[in-house]
């Protein structure tokens, strides 16, 4: 695997993470019959991280140095 692969895998895992902790919570608080809208910012933000990571995964390599050589 290059380097090129493995660019954005952490900055989209974390936004996994931050989604399903806020759909976890809203839930737990649904339940709890406190509706609670301040988790849906915690969701809309995961969202966004795992789209910037995506992005960064996607995008290619202008530095040839980061390129290997086969």
């Amino acid at each position: 695997m290059s380097q090129h692969e493995k660019r954005g895998v952490k900055t989209k895992l974390l936004g996994v993470v931050m989604v399903s902790l806020g759909v976890l919570d809203s839930l737990l608080t649904l339940r709890g019959g406190l509706p609670s809208e301040e988790y849906i910012l915690l969701i809309v933000l995961g969202i966004a991280v795992f789209i910037i990571g995506a992005i960064r995964a996607g995008r290619q390599s202008d530095d040839p140095a980061d390129e290997q050589v086969r």
